[in-house]
């Protein structure tokens, strides 16, 4: 072997023995820095009142029951809408129903903020059992209000609500002495996602 192989080979196997006297350790410059995030949940909040609207005896055929109800966004997100559900038993007193009791009742509820006086639901309480109305939605009635549906953080939104016992003109005597018990539940939805950026 060359001198200068010899040398070469010399100064590699120095340089290998002091990385390994070193450990391998080299210095560099660093710098860090934390950030504190959170994610925090809002909150849907719906409250009705009152929570009985209709509680009346000795109904007739012809009979109109009126009642206001207020619906209110206590939570800290804005709803989209508010989905009506509609169940109901029928207390058959004699046992001698040939037709549903439900059939005989008209619901009408009216969106009553700013004296709207089109109809959010017009039907049968029979019928609206099978539906889930937006009671909030008040784009295609309300003349002006550009105001969206739902209901924001804080708002209240009174509804009005229309009960008639039809009298269809017809023998009605099988609903005497029944019952109707009816429960409504008021469904909130959050409105859409919202992109959060700098």
């Amino acid at each position: 072997m060359s001198f200068t192989g010899k040398v070469s080979k010399g100064l590699m196997t120095a340089a290998l023995g002091f990385s390994l006297m070193g450990g391998g350790t080299y210095a560099y410059f660093s710098d860090s820095e934390v950030t504190n995030n959170t994610f925090a949940a809002g909150t849907l909040d719906l409250s009705v009142d009152p929570e009985t609207i209709v509680n009346l005896d000795n109904l007739k055929p012809g009979d109109e029951i009126q009642r206001e109800f207020t619906l209110s966004n206590d939570g800290s997100l804005d709803i989209s809408k508010v989905l009506l559900e509609t169940s109901y038993t029928v207390n058959d007193a004699k046992q001698n129903n040939n037709d549903d009791f439900a059939k005989h009742i008209k619901v009408t509820i009216l969106y009553n903020q700013a004296n709207a006086t089109t109809p959010v639901v017009e039907t049968t309480l029979y019928d609206l059992q099978n539906q889930t109305p937006d009671i909030t939605e008040i784009d295609d009635f309300v003349g002006n209000d550009t105001r969206p549906d739902g209901l924001k953080v804080g708002e209240k939104e009174k509804i009005l609500v229309l009960f008639e016992f039809v009298d269809n003109g017809e023998d009605q005597n099988e609903f005497q002495g029944d019952a109707l018990q009816v429960q409504w539940k008021f469904n909130a939805e959050q409105t859409e996602g919202t992109l959060y950026e700098e």
